[in-house]
Parts: C-alpha cells; structure tokens; sequence
C-alpha cells in the first residue's frame, strides 16, 4: 500500500519489553503518532481457583503492558499530539462467571486508559478503549470450530454474526485518526449489538405487535 512497516517481537509481560519496543518504532520512524495497545491473554476458571501466578501473570500482559506502553510513548505522542486506543473487552464491562482474572484485569484497562485521557488531554492526546465482543480470532478459533457452538452465539447476536478482527480493527483505526479528534476516554463496545440486547432475552417480556 506504499508504506513502511517494520515487525517487532517480545513479551508484554515482560516489564523491560515494552519500553524497548517503543525505543524501536522511534528510531525508526522519527516519532510516534498513535500507540495500540492490542495484547491480550487469557485463562477461564473460577476466581478463587486462580493461582498467583495465573493472576499475576494475566495483569503483567492485560494491564502492566499497556500501561508500560503508555509510560514509554508519552512524550512522543505529547510532540505529535497522536492518540492512543487500548483494546479492552466486553467481558471487562460486564461481569462474566468463569473468566478468572481476565475480566478483572480488561476492567482496570479501560479505567487505566479512561485516567490517561484525562491526565494528557491538556497535552493534545486522545486515549480510547476498544471493547470487542464475540470475535473469531486465532484464541477463539477452537470454540468456533465447533458448529453448534457458532451458531447458538450467531443466534443471540443482533447483528447475527461473529465478529472479525477487520471489524475491531476499523474502530481502532478510527479512533487513533483525525476522524475522532473531539472523541478521548470512551470505550466503544463492538459486539453486533448483544451487550444491549439483554432485555430481548427475558422469557415472556411481551412485544408489540402491528395490526
């Protein structure tokens, strides 16, 4: 498409990462204008199963890997007055029995990034949150192979499909471009519209009807 990438490869929950992945991009590109924070891990169980290690484990990469991010990018995104979009979930704005650490840790995400919209909009930058809902990704690929486990979802999703990373991605893109210069410390739910749909599922709610 005419433009320039270069691929950088570390773990998030390794604290000294982070930073240097920044360094990186900097050096070779000048600057910084937009920073997405998109890494995510996860590991279902009940919350008082979880061991320490899972749990500490799931907030170094969910939750101290953005915010080691963010620490590194600041001055960076504060010369290009850029934006920066942190991929939370939906599952961090409802609670959700099984997902362990998981939900707790995308719900402290998107209070992280909605506190740095606030501390560096006198700075010119934006920061969002992008929380997926039901997505066909390589994590969810298994569930997704089994049929009746895809369509039972399609089933309650209003827009009756299972996301794409395409459909996450346009958002973010989005939200770090001009196109949202007036728009800092939201989180955009992008989830076929099943989050508000939950009323449509209570047995016997009545409908109206046209004569």
């Amino acid at each position: 498409m005419g433009g320039t990438a270069i691929a950088l490869a570390g773990d998030l929950g390794d604290p000294d990462v982070p930073g240097q992945l920044v360094k990186a991009a900097v050096a070779e590109f000048g600057g910084l204008d937009a920073l997405v924070a998109n890494a995510g891990i996860a590991n279902p169980g009940a919350i008082c199963d979880v061991s320490l290690e899972d749990w500490d484990n799931m907030f170094s990469v969910n939750l101290r890997g953005a915010w080691l991010l963010a620490k590194a990018s600041y001055p960076h995104l504060k010369q290009s007055h850029g934006a920066a979009c942190f991929t939370s979930s939906m599952s961090g704005q409802l609670p959700h029995a099984g997902s362990g650490a998981y939900s707790p840790s995308k719900a402290a995400l998107t209070m992280l990034a909605q506190t740095l919209a606030l501390e560096w909009a006198p700075d010119g930058i934006r920061a969002n949150v992008v929380s997926p809902g039901m997505t066909h990704t390589r994590m969810t690929e298994k569930m997704y192979e089994d049929p009746q486990i895809k369509k039972a979802r399609e089933d309650i999703i209003p827009l009756a499909r299972i996301g794409d990373p395409m459909d996450i991605a346009n958002v973010i893109e989005f939200l770090v471009s001009p196109l949202s210069s007036y728009v800092t410390g939201q989180d955009v739910c992008v989830d076929g519209g099943f989050s508000k749909s939950i009323l449509s599922h209570i047995p016997g709610r009545p409908t109206s009807s046209k004569s």
